[in-house]
């Protein structure tokens, strides 16, 4: 997973609990990196999870609610970091459904490694799509966040509908309907 996943996590944590807590986080979670971090470098996917269940336990916040918080604060800054990417996407729907054909390419072509999930969007009406979501690392719930994060980002509303299609979460259903 790219280092940017990382640097990310760790300051929504700072900010909204504290260096303590981030220290507190490093401290206790058994980290091959040793929780140190840069945005371009590569770590096992097994330490962010890690973190997240750390956090979890600290702040007895639901894995989930943690997740879809982190994926609507990873949205917002890859929108600040990246956002000239975006320059000509006027909607929410617009984004979402260049996933796979535009912005995993533009990925790609920063970090060629990058192991990225797949997202296949299908377009039921103009307010209505359906995402398939497919990725070993099962982050469904971050994928939440990314869709409520881009949503707002576009001052639109939605409900999101899950739907695991599987057990281990690793293949996702998201209905997506505007308000």
């Amino acid at each position: 997973m790219k280092g940017i996943v990382f640097t990310e996590f760790l300051e929504m944590v700072e900010e909204g609990f504290g260096y303590e807590m981030v220290d507190k986080l490093l401290t206790e979670s058994d980290l091959p990196s040793k929780g140190i971090y840069s945005a371009v470098g590569t770590y096992p996917h097994s330490e962010i999870i890690t973190l997240v269940v750390n956090l979890h336990k600290n702040t007895q916040i639901p894995l989930s609610q943690l997740l879809e918080a982190f994926g609507e604060y990873l949205f917002n800054s890859l929108m600040k970091a990246y956002g000239h990417i975006f320059q000509n996407v006027n909607d929410a729907f617009a984004m979402l459904s260049s996933i796979e054909t535009y912005i995993h390419v533009q990925v790609k072509k920063l970090y060629p490694d990058a192991q990225l999930p797949t997202f296949k969007v299908e377009t039921i009406s103009e307010n209505q799509i359906i995402m398939y979501y497919t990725s070993e690392r099962s982050m469904g719930d971050l994928a939440i966040g990314l869709i409520n994060g881009c949503l707002k980002h576009y001052n639109e509303s939605a409900e999101i509908v899950k739907e695991d299609l599987n057990e281990s979460g690793s293949n996702v259903k998201f209905v997506i309907t505007k308000k």
